[in-house]
């Protein structure tokens, strides 16, 4: 990925950023729409939370939500010995 900009900003004591308002013409970065915060031992990124799900929801899917579907006597009965 291409960096496009670099800039700082001051965290509030509610830990608040504001993005520079060129940054937020970036898409994805407009006024109400919901990011992606991901935290990194070294580093924070923000990313615009309908290009990352589209990019990454098939990782996103829980157990839970996948056996809803599989999970029956017959998968049960298939699965087994595995």
């Amino acid at each position: 990925m291409e960096l496009v900009e670099m800039k700082s900003a001051t965290i509030t004591a509610k830990g608040q950023i504001a993005l520079p308002k060129h940054i937020r013409k970036i898409e994805g970065f407009h006024v109400g729409e919901k990011i992606a915060i991901l935290a990194f031992p070294d580093h924070v990124e923000l990313r615009s939370l309908k290009q990352f799900r589209e990019k990454i929801f098939p990782a996103l899917a829980s157990e839970k939500s996948l056996t809803k579907d599989w999970l029956s006597k017959e998968d049960e009965e298939a699965w087994k010995d595995l």
